[in-house]
């Protein structure tokens, strides 16, 4: 489970004193907490390395975000520790699909759905979080999506 492997990294890198990896481990287990104390009110539990997932990948994509945001600011050392922090963020995601492979089985989900035009983008991708949420970013396979029923 990622969990354990991210605990795991946590361990190690406290043994190396690296001190990057440890902060960036405790961050991404608030987050899981967090994510935890959310999903108890709810009725369907999902897979726990999707929930983990999930957590990993909205990171990620802050991390992006204030990356971006710092370069245009001129704060390129605040930049640098985020783009560290996500370095170790994606040590713990799965395999992501290249972009051919996530063309080919959205094609195949589309196909199969008998989906022609932009009004049954909802279905597909609804089709594609279920199939292939931890192994494909939703808003590259929103792109796809759209280019495919475009």
């Amino acid at each position: 489970m990622i969990r354990d492997e991210i605990k795991a990294a946590q361990i190690a890198a406290m043994k190396a004193r690296d001190t990057v990896t440890v902060a960036a481990t405790r961050l991404i287990q608030a987050a899981i907490k967090n994510r935890d104390i959310e999903l108890r009110t709810s009725s369907a539990t999902p897979d726990d390395d999707l929930v983990v997932t999930e957590v990993l990948q909205k990171m990620i994509k802050q991390r992006r975000e204030s990356i971006e945001l710092y370069n245009k600011g001129g704060r390129p050392e605040l930049a640098e520790a985020e783009a560290a922090e996500v370095a170790v963020i994606e040590r713990f995601l799965p395999q992501q699909m290249s972009d051919s492979d996530a063309t080919l089985a959205i094609d195949a989900i589309a196909s199969e759905l008998g989906a022609t035009s932009v009004k049954d983008m909802g279905r597909v991708m609804a089709a594609v979080k279920e199939r292939h949420a931890g192994q494909l970013d939703m808003s590259k396979a929103s792109a796809l999506v759209k280019a495919r029923l475009s």
